[in-house]
């Protein structure tokens, strides 16, 4: 196995602007009193709504087992969710409206870096923490210290994956394919400064459109260039179509995409053509951690099929927000001082969580090389 480390009551529905506010809540025969809020700011309609919906399913998880456990010492967890649609207009409308509202003890989201970054300034100003669970940007963090986040750092995470396509697999002639967006061509920019330290070559850099649909013209270019490899910095809804569509053209080379396609949608998006894809994450199902057997087991309990990254982060965010509002408190203040202090906390991504106080980004995260084999991810064996 190749692993690779780091050192380091219910509110009704509330519209604004067309969007829908949803405040959920779970099990509360532990719990009492006013609830504990946490404002969500993600996408629940629009080209990104999966990952909104999958957010919710692994927040729901999490309220599960934190309320039926006592709550926040004896008071209910609940969180609001308001549709951004990733839209960085309405993400600073949305931390308006949670800056505003003193219930609102802390924020989670956006879904993109840009959609976040955008309303950093206005969190940072009202002294709210924006914890960002999925903002791998590596300015995410920079704007102040009310930002936070349990995702790895773009700067840290390609590295590793430049190292994974290159040493572990061999790879010396590599084409890039990125989402033209910040997060994609700034994951490009990193990963193909490291692989070219690690002696490779990259003979091609395309970027695409979020919305795009057709890449066979793409791909004819990338096949003249030549590759030995295609590395894709993709979410798995557009990394499904490349590599289908890589596949059709008759393009059989090696595939290294970056975590965000580990899913079991990509696995059915992709069908036979996901065969061979490499990814490289730091959640595993299949992992014999009893945190992860917990997570994994209850989860397919209540949906019926198994969790993707984007579940577990959901998971762990929340639960890691509950650990720190147990030990040190529920105000705005008090929750920005525990994620700086918190530590010996067993999540399902990390083993030990604790944040550097300077960065505010998770310390010793790990990774894993996995492979679709049989049309599962499995782990990679060298």
């Amino acid at each position: 196995m190749t692993i690779l480390s780091l050192t380091r009551r219910s509110f009704a529905a509330m519209t604004l602007a067309g969007t829908v506010a949803a405040l959920s809540g779970a099990a509360f025969g532990q719990t009492s009193g006013e609830p504990v809020l946490i404002g969500v700011s993600g996408p629940l309609t629009g080209p990104q709504a999966q990952y909104g919906a999958q957010w919710k399913q692994g927040f729901d998880l999490a309220l599960d087992k934190i309320n039926a456990e006592g709550g926040i010492n004896g008071r209910p967890l609940q969180y609001v969710f308001q549709d951004s649609q990733n839209d960085p207009r309405q993400s600073i409308a949305i931390a308006q409206k949670f800056i505003s509202d003193p219930k609102i003890v802390v924020e989670v989201g956006d879904f993109s870096s840009t959609a976040s970054m955008a309303a950093s300034p206005l969190y940072q100003r009202g002294r709210l923490v924006q914890f960002g669970f999925t903002n791998s940007h590596p300015d995410f963090t920079k704007t102040g210290d009310y930002m936070w986040s349990n995702t790895v750092p773009q700067t840290q995470e390609q590295p590793l994956m430049a190292d994974f396509a290159t040493k572990t697999l061999g790879l010396k002639r590599l084409a890039v394919l990125h989402l033209n967006t910040d997060w994609g061509t700034t994951a490009k920019n990193l990963f193909v400064d490291a692989a070219k330290a690690n002696g490779a070559e990259v003979v091609a850099t395309e970027g695409y459109l979020p919305d795009e649909k057709d890449f066979r013209a793409t791909l004819t270019r990338v096949r003249a260039a030549n590759p030995d490899g295609i590395i894709l910095e993709s979410y798995y809804a557009d990394g499904a179509l490349i590599v289908r569509q890589l596949r059709d053209l008759g393009i059989d080379l090696p595939v290294v995409a970056t975590g965000s396609v580990y899913s079991p949608d990509f696995l059915s998006l992709a069908g036979d053509a996901a065969e061979g894809v490499y990814t490289t994450v730091y959640f595993t199902p299949n992992s014999p951690r009893p945190e992860v057997r917990e997570f994994v087991e209850g989860f397919e309990k209540k949906f019926g099929q198994e969790p993707n990254s984007f579940n577990a982060m959901a998971y762990d965010t929340i639960n890691t927000l509950a650990a720190v509002m147990r030990q040190y408190g529920t105000t705005r203040e008090d929750i920005k001082s525990g994620l700086g202090q918190i530590s010996g906390f067993s999540s399902v991504i990390f083993p030990d969580v604790s944040f550097d106080p300077e960065t505010r980004r998770v310390s010793g995260p790990q990774m894993t090389g996995l492979v679709v084999r049989d049309g599962a991810f499995t782990l990679y064996e060298q």
